[in-house]
């Protein structure tokens, strides 16, 4: 297949589907998009109907082009990332991957203009992120729950603010900065640096103020994070926990218990936010995001230096903690329902603690007057102990 019947077929996926989140190509399926979080059958001209593995394969080596990494990482991984851009009119990240002896390609369109964090609707603790001079911001989340998107947002603020020196570590580059009043130089992992640790550790020569991480994923890359945050830098980067407590947890579980002390030390001195994300269905169709932050203060500090206990958690700490701009899933969730934007059955779903979601669910439905039970009938028994 040549890059202009590819481009063609895409093309045409995304006007059949113009609110398209991703692509898939399939062997046994017909070419499919995700729409809104429901995957649906695209007709093309000409008619191509269930892919066969040839295409698939025909479509993969279409987009890997002549880049040797990406061929080393199918056969040492099974799998590669790359972008990919319809020029003029769309890019992607692609993931391809074998699957029972056949190619299948995932394409997730992204944003061809780098979004504000107002656009977005982000929380309004970003604003103050983009003031932040060092230190850790982490986003996390589930893949394709916005995390790239939202750190994109906050070097935007930031790459608009102030004359400084931004450089980010990434794979594949999703969105294209242009130099505002910062300067900003976008590395791809594969092309430009071989690994996040690699290309984080050469940065720390490159004389940035921000360094953008697109995924933390091992104790070495955090451990050379922290370092740079400890000297200076501010340090933004993603990792895939479900909410800012585990987030916690999990960078001070990638080190041996030897150094779980001094860990705690460090991270509780550099931390200074953790957002977590999640993307419910919408009331109506499509997504809206859902948010937990994090804001490190002197009580979010003893328990990263001490660990939780019964008395001092994560969530009750974040729970309470609305004067700093903290806040947690079920009460986001809560506040989305309040509004309307979310369904009882989606904020019960996507929630951290259904009873305590519940019970602010139900607080709101009294105040609106509307029914908390399915349980009718019942009076008081006016005679009970009169007999």
């Amino acid at each position: 297949m040549q890059r202009a019947q590819l481009d063609h077929l895409i093309g045409q996926v995304l006007d059949f589907a113009p609110e398209t989140s991703d692509i898939f190509f399939v062997a046994g399926k017909p070419l499919q998009a995700e729409v809104h979080g429901v995957l649906q059958d695209i007709p093309t001209e000409p008619v191509l109907g269930a892919l066969k593995p040839f295409q698939t394969e025909a479509a993969a080596l279409a987009m890997m082009g002549s880049n040797a990494r990406l061929y080393q990482d199918m056969v040492a991984r099974g799998s590669c990332d790359l972008s990919y851009e319809l020029l003029g009119r769309a890019r992607f990240r692609v993931n391809v991957f074998s699957q029972r002896g056949s190619m299948s390609i995932v394409l997730r369109q992204l944003s061809m203009e780098v979004p504000s964090p107002k656009k977005l609707g982000l929380p309004r603790i970003f604003d103050e992120m983009a003031h932040e001079k060092f230190g850790l911001i982490l986003v996390t989340g589930a893949t394709g729950s916005g995390k790239s998107t939202s750190l994109a947002a906050l070097i935007d603020s930031i790459n608009s603010s102030y004359p400084v020196h931004i450089l980010t570590l990434e794979d594949p580059v999703e969105y294209v900065h242009p130099h505002k009043m910062g300067t900003v130089n976008q590395r791809e992992m594969g092309q430009d640096f071989d690994t996040f640790a690699s290309g984080l550790r050469a940065a720390l020569r490159q004389a940035p103020k921000v360094i953008l991480v697109g995924e933390i994923r091992d104790h070495e890359t955090i451990e050379i994070a922290l370092q740079a945050a400890e000297t200076g830098h501010l340090v933004l980067g993603t990792l895939h926990t479900a909410d800012t407590g585990q987030t916690v947890n999990r960078i001070i579980g990638m080190f041996d218990p030897s150094e779980e002390y001094l860990i705690r030390q460090r991270l509780a001195e550099s931390l200074k936010f953790v957002v977590s994300q999640r993307l419910p269905q919408k009331r109506g169709g499509g997504r809206v995001a859902a948010f937990e932050v994090l804001r490190n203060n002197l009580r979010i500090k003893e328990v990263i230096q001490n660990g939780e206990t019964a008395e001092k958690k994560f969530y009750n700490i974040v729970e309470e903690g609305d004067a700093y701009g903290m806040i947690t899933f079920d009460q986001y969730l809560a506040d989305l329902f309040a509004e309307g934007k979310v369904t009882e059955e989606t904020a019960m779903i996507y929630a951290s603690d259904k009873s305590n979601i519940m019970k602010r669910i139900d607080r709101i439905k009294t105040e609106r007057g509307e029914q908390v039970t399915d349980i009718d009938g019942l009076e008081i028994d006016s005679s009970y102990g009169n007999s």
